[in-house]
């Protein structure tokens, strides 16, 4: 899992996945609350054994009040999840962004944790997002925290195409 406040948390997980296909591994990444065609699908689609789909709109999903698309396109990837995940056709899967919509309750955390305590024995399964619930931070293998110590952003810079995302 990568959480924390930090930027790469995407970039760590996607690595990861490039690594498991240097190894002959099949790798599937769903993407949680994202909707826009961020520079990293362009480079995916190159890559052999590694398939992206997602699962938002390209829009800031508001914690308090999510609309009832986000919340339908969220349900509608987590059930997507469950299937393949369960169908045990790939080494490793990447849910990207999972953990916040879990945090923003547009996934059940009592499902998440089902589904993380039932999967394949040998399915790599990667978790990424802020606001890791303690309790799926107790259950996962492995659990880095990337923290933010500085970003470009609190000096006015914008996010930067093919950098940011």
């Amino acid at each position: 899992m990568y959480t924390g406040p930090g930027k790469g948390k995407t970039t760590a997980a996607i690595g990861l996945g490039v690594r498991a296909t240097g190894a002959g591994k099949k790798v599937h990444m769903i993407q949680f609350m994202k909707g826009r065609r961020y520079s990293e699908i362009d480079t995916i689609e190159k890559i052999s054994n590694f398939t992206i789909v997602q699962f938002g709109r390209d829009e800031f999903v508001d914690k308090q009040n999510p609309e009832k698309i986000d919340i339908d396109l969220a349900q509608k990837g987590f059930n997507y999840a469950k299937k393949v995940i369960m169908e045990n056709n790939f080494d490793m899967i990447i849910l990207d962004e999972i953990n916040v919509a879990v945090d923003f309750n547009l996934i059940n955390l009592k499902d998440m944790i089902k589904l993380v305590n039932n999967k394949p024995k040998e399915l790599e399964l990667i978790l990424t997002g802020r606001y890791a619930n303690t309790k799926i931070v107790q259950i996962a293998d492995l659990v880095s925290e990337i923290l933010e110590i500085k970003h470009p952003y609190q000096i006015g810079v914008l996010a930067r195409k093919g950098i940011d995302f």
